[in-house]
């Protein structure tokens, strides 16, 4: 009886990190789409929107960094 209760609490326990694992996963995706999604809408601007924004072009990948991590 004991046995079989040790391995049920370590499916339980392995399937939690395996749960973690898979949610750690999905944010880390979705942040990398929103810094994607960033870096693809600010590269879009001319020099001249960008300056008006007061953004350098070499900011770009900096500020989708902060953007995503905000998120």
């Amino acid at each position: 009886m004991t046995d079989a209760t040790f391995t049920a609490q370590r499916a339980t326990g392995f399937q939690g990190h395996l749960d973690a694992a898979l949610q750690t996963l999905r944010l880390r995706y979705e942040s990398y789409k929103s810094y994607r999604e960033t870096v693809r809408e600010l590269s879009a601007l001319s020099g001249r929107e960008l300056a008006d924004l007061g953004i350098l072009p070499s900011d770009i990948r900096r500020l989708a960094r902060e953007s995503a991590a905000r998120r």
